[in-house]
């Protein structure tokens, strides 16, 4: 059994490859079976966003390292479809508040306990006058985003209480992403204005010209020389598709992010502050990262 502080920011070792992937940075809680379903990681390739290791595909979680047998086990954000729903729910235990049945709150969760499975054991609570205890995993009935229910009397886990919690897992967030491609299709198609561009006027002059020719000047033989100047081609068409998957990729980013909290300031390139420390995650703030071109290194400065 390991603290949560014990497995995070230990280096990721494959066992096969014999090299370091990255270092843990947060554990991925599925609240509805009490269980760690992933460790998220942060390595060299940061800037393209979240990562992470499936629980059970770690081998150890040693004093030094966490094993894995090789890169594979990595999933990025496009292939960990199984995990987006727990990543929007981001629920952490770790600072929730825990409150019995009754609505007595006892303090707040300062650190979880964790079995080799992944299954989350016991939580430790720090009371307001700074001592602590520990409720085992059939005293706790829902790990929720700001609470976790308790009955400190050791009672069993009242399972029917814990229905609601698909209720949450149904976010109509979804709905968004089919009008990004129809959005880039218009988009697309734009560069086909180029072909409005004036060119008949050229042969008109030119054939003014001849008008001129009674006229003794000797200039007049200059006139007809053909424009250098080519007419302007139209822009290459964007590839819908990937205009599409680009815009799928941003959505599930932009879903990720809402409602975490910044564990450091950013600010743009002027001094302009994008979001404080400790400040929550908005469409406000984003819209101001991605303008800035800040919105890479936002989503991994969050928690």
């Amino acid at each position: 059994m390991k603290k949560s502080v014990e497995i995070l920011g230990l280096p990721i070792i494959s066992i096969t490859e014999g090299r370091e992937l990255g270092m843990s940075k947060t554990l991925l809680i599925d609240a509805k079976n009490g269980t760690v379903a992933a460790i998220t990681i942060e390595d060299e390739d940061w800037y393209r966003g979240v990562k992470l290791i499936p629980y059970e595909s770690v081998i150890a979680i040693g004093d030094d390292a966490v094993t894995v047998t090789n890169s594979e086990n990595i999933l990025t954000l496009d292939d960990a479809g199984d995990y987006e729903q727990l990543l929007d729910d981001n629920i952490r235990i770790i600072g929730t508040k825990a409150i019995t049945k009754s609505g007595s709150i006892q303090g707040k969760i300062s650190e979880l306990y964790i079995g080799d499975d992944g299954k989350i054991e016991k939580c430790e609570i720090t009371a307001p006058d700074g001592t602590t205890s520990d409720v085992t995993a059939d005293q706790i009935s829902i790990f929720g985003k700001q609470v976790t229910v308790i009955d400190p009397n050791g009672e069993k886990k009242n399972e029917p209480v814990a229905a609601p919690a698909p209720a949450a897992a149904a976010p109509a967030k979804e709905t968004p992403a089919p009008e990004a491609p129809a959005k880039e299709a218009v988009a697309a198609k734009e560069p086909a204005a180029p072909k409005a561009e004036v060119k008949p006027d050229l042969p008109k002059a030119a054939a003014e010209k001849p008008a001129a020719k009674p006229a003794p000047a000797p200039a007049a033989p200059k006139a007809p020389e053909k424009p250098a100047a080519p007419a302007p081609k139209p822009a290459p068409k964007a590839d819908p598709k990937q205009a599409a998957a680009d815009k799928a990729t941003e959505e599930r980013h932009r879903r990720f992010l809402l409602g975490k909290k910044a564990t450091r300031t950013i600010k743009m390139d002027n001094g302009i502050v994008i979001v404080e420390e400790g400040q929550d995650i908005t469409e406000e703030v984003l819209q101001k990262a991605k303008l800035a071109n800040k919105f890479i290194e936002l989503s991994m400065n969050v928690q």
